[in-house]
């Protein structure tokens, strides 16, 4: 067999092997969270848009949350202005937010909007501001310390936690054959601007859109037990147990309860897989071996 006949039969492969994923996920919502390092590696970006245009051709409906925490901080720095952070929250005050809602609402959004028009999508932006998408309100954020009798509330700002969502504007996009792009703002009943979490915003849509699947992107390979091995399926109580022994924790764990609220919200499934790989999203959702962690939603949380 010739090396041509070897890469053609290869890619036949894949293709047989992809084809009942394919039909399984034809005409179903799947909600990405976009983020870290494939936000910024010129190769990954591309792959990823390559992804969801591919996503959206085939018949499935792909819609992005995205973050932006390094080029907000950038902004920041240039413009001179100090980033502090309480527990991996940015405080963010009326400054910040102006500056916020200019790196998340403007410029990421629309950079991921124009990445994937140019490799032939169909891409809208949105900020959760737009047609209502996300109602929000400040976030109390309270930390208990030995010598106080309650807790103490820390004033971080315009950190919003989700009060609803209306996703009637993202639902008239996927009729429309469009791809939304949204950016995780959100919105008071006085009009005031809050920045939120991506994967909460993510998870939360997940619920609401009743997705089959909620797709987190990180940096890191998956959820890892004790010894650093990937643990490529999970069932909720499996994920609960990794929480309990402090397996999962730190940065990682915002992600999961998010992950553990969409399924208990009738989301399918959920991802946490590793975006520095090229093609991320099509090798989890089209290969039988995947490249993160698939946590089954069938097993609800009780």
């Amino acid at each position: 067999m010739t090396e041509t006949s070897i890469n053609a039969f290869s890619i036949a492969r894949v293709l047989t092997e992809a084809l009942p994923y394919i039909q399984r996920f034809s005409g179903k919502t799947l909600v990405i969270k976009y983020g870290g390092n494939a936000m910024s590696d010129a190769s990954l970006k591309a792959s990823f848009a390559r992804d969801v245009v591919l996503m959206k051709l085939v018949g499935m409906n792909p819609v992005v949350v995205h973050g932006g925490g390094p080029q907000i901080g950038d902004l920041l720095q240039r413009v001179g202005k100090e980033t502090r952070f309480v527990d991996g929250m940015r405080v963010t005050d009326s400054e910040t937010m102006d500056i916020v809602e200019m790196v998340l609402g403007g410029q990421v959004n629309k950079n991921i909007v124009n990445l994937i028009n140019q490799h032939g999508g169909k891409a809208v932006g949105l900020s959760g501001k737009d047609g209502g998408l996300i109602k929000a309100r400040k976030l109390v954020f309270t930390r208990s310390r030995p010598e106080l009798d309650v807790p103490e509330i820390i004033d971080i700002g315009h950190v919003g936690e989700i009060v609803n969502i209306d996703t009637a504007v993202v639902d008239m996009l996927i009729q429309g054959n469009f791809i939304p792009v949204i950016a995780p703002i959100g919105v008071g009943d006085d009009g005031q601007s809050y920045n939120i979490n991506a994967d909460v915003v993510a998870g939360k849509l997940a619920q609401v859109l009743s997705a089959e699947k909620l797709i987190l992107l990180t940096n890191t390979a998956g959820l890892l037990d004790k010894e650093g091995n990937v643990l490529t399926g999970l069932a909720v109580a499996g994920v609960e147990k990794l929480i309990e022994d402090n397996i999962i924790h730190g940065g990682m764990l915002p992600k999961i309860r998010s992950a553990l609220d969409a399924l208990q919200g009738g989301v399918r499934s959920a991802h946490i897989i590793d975006g520095r790989v090229q093609h991320a999203v099509l090798l989890e959702i089209f290969t039988d071996h995947g490249v993160g962690t698939l946590i089954n939603g069938r097993e609800r949380i009780q």
